[in-house]
């Protein structure tokens, strides 16, 4: 196992390498991080080719991203073929640690950038997880059990009617009713943006109480996939030959239920949550904006909409990481659930 584990980091090496060549690219293309330093003002010629000096844009692309990955806190002779030998830098290079500064943000470090918007993301989204994986193991083990009943059919209906409403609708629905509309009616109302309100402060209840839409919103969709996949999996494995026989043995149900099917079953949804874990990190941009959430979503729609790369570069690379790490983790966890399976 060990040897495995090792030699998926050692092939992830040169993945995230290109990884990071493509998305560099990419955001060449993407916006003018000077054109909004600025802000309404107009940059002058010369202010342009000063901060473009300064920020290491007016070099090829090339070089641009070698400064990104190593660094260039050491001189660089003739580096860019102009015959000119590089000014002393001081970045360490994303290879050291380094992933720059923010240009939007005036110098401050990638890191913190990303540090300050992550743990609200984190705490928004796995909420969201949890009670998506929870729901869905209710709504699908309960269909399995009772399939083509009424009430498998009307739970059938209601999880592909809230799949097919887009993100956005859900959201200013649930917002319109239970905001809105119970604000009238005068009973408890719940909020539509931010974490909290100001004159209160960010104490745990009004944290959980601006969570309930996000959440909703978060979830609603998933229940139709995740149950759906539980459901087909459980009742294939339902009619596997060792179930059979643990029913022949008079087993308890619940052991025959949430022991020998459910370890089985649990397989493929397994893959979805590992594909899905990682991007949590990136936050939900249509959520976050609609309820102004900050978060990482929000974080990287603006810094993407102001071209500043190394923030978006940050959050990007931290993605495709968490990718590859929880693929590995999913491949484990197959090797715990299943025996049969060994690498």
């Amino acid at each position: 196992m060990t040897r495995y584990i090792v030699k998926r980091l050692l092939q992830a090496v040169p993945l995230l390498f290109l990884i990071s060549i493509i998305l560099f690219g990419l955001m060449q293309n993407l916006g003018d991080p000077i054109a909004t330093m600025g802000g309404r003002t107009v940059t002058r010629s010369e202010d342009r080719q000063r901060l473009m000096r300064q920020l290491g844009l007016d070099k090829p692309i090339y070089v641009q991203y070698f400064y990104w990955l190593v660094g260039n806190d050491w001189t660089m002779t003739d580096l860019d073929g102009d015959g000119i030998a590089e000014t002393p830098g001081t970045r360490r290079g994303v290879l050291r640690g380094d992933f720059g500064t923010s240009i939007v943000n005036r110098g401050k470090p990638v890191v913190e950038v990303i540090w300050d918007r992550l743990p609200n993301t984190l705490l928004l989204m796995l909420t969201a997880e949890v009670v998506i994986i929870i729901g869905a193991l209710v709504l699908g083990i309960y269909s399995a059990l009772h399939q083509y009943s009424k009430v498998d059919n009307t739970i059938t209906s209601i999880t592909f009617i809230l799949y097919s409403m887009p993100v956005f609708f859900f959201a200013l629905i649930t917002m319109y009713i239970f905001s809105v509309n119970f604000k009238r009616w005068g009973l408890p109302y719940l909020p539509t943006v931010g974490m909290f309100e100001p004159d209160i402060g960010k104490t745990p209840i009004q944290v959980m109480w601006h969570m309930v839409l996000p959440v909703a919103t978060l979830s609603f969709g998933y229940f139709a996939v995740y149950s759906r996949y539980i459901r087909s999996t459980m009742l294939e494995v339902l009619n596997q030959d060792y179930i059979r026989t643990a029913r022949a043995k008079g087993l308890p149900r619940q052991e025959i239920i949430y022991i020998h099917a459910l370890k089985n079953a649990a397989l493929p949804i397994v893959t979805v949550i590992g594909l899905d874990l990682p991007f949590l990190l990136g936050g939900a941009i249509v959520t976050e904006r609609i309820f102004a959430w900050p978060g990482m979503g929000r974080l990287f729609l603006d810094h993407v909409s102001r071209g500043d790369t190394p923030v978006v570069m940050g959050i990007l690379m931290m993605i495709a990481i968490a990718v590859i790490v929880f693929q590995l983790l999913t491949d484990l966890t197959y090797a715990w659930l299943d025996p049969r399976i060994r690498y």
